[in-house]
């Protein structure tokens, strides 16, 4: 019940629209910060993470501080850049309330990439309101751009993949 209630209920979609807004917002100026500020580098926040992976207490997986340290260090330009834009795109969709699911997704990915490298912050609040937007689904991008766009997508991909050449049956 609470799940239809979730996907489909108008007052809900507007409480999701004021809880996507407040997401978007935060990512956005997140991302906005790293582009426009001083050169941002991931690089001193991964070595941080690999740091917090030792001692009695380690507040970083051991197979994530691997990753970190074969992956994520020798690319840290990559993965400077992945997570500014990252944080910008996410933002913005989310605000627009286009392709939110996918938005939100990616943004909970970066949330848990986060806490993974032991960072807590705003990162768990984040992850709690962006799994209501996950299971609300097109609900919470029904106030937003989701209203036009995924109609038109379903629509027109729809029409594409039943579409069959008049060709294909010679």
């Amino acid at each position: 019940m609470f799940n239809k209630v979730l996907r489909e209920n108008n007052i809900v979609a507007a409480l999701l629209t004021i809880i996507r807004v407040y997401l978007g917002y935060t990512w956005f100026m997140a991302g906005f910060h790293k582009l426009t500020g001083p050169s941002f580098d991931a690089n001193g926040f991964l070595q941080g993470a690999v740091g917090k992976a030792t001692g009695d207490h380690p507040a970083v997986q051991g197979w994530w501080a691997a990753f970190l340290d074969t992956i994520a260090i020798p690319n840290s330009g990559l993965f400077s850049f992945l997570v500014m834009w990252g944080e910008i795109l996410v933002g913005a969709a989310l605000i627009l309330g286009i392709f939110t699911t996918f938005a939100a997704l990616m943004g909970i990915t970066m949330n848990f990439a986060f806490l993974l490298s032991g960072t807590t912050s705003t990162n768990p609040q984040m992850v709690l309101l962006t799994i209501f937007i996950l299971v609300a689904g097109y609900n919470a991008g029904k106030y937003g751009l989701d209203r036009y766009v995924i109609p038109f997508l379903r629509k027109n991909v729809e029409k594409k993949i039943h579409h069959k050449p008049a060709e294909a049956f010679r």
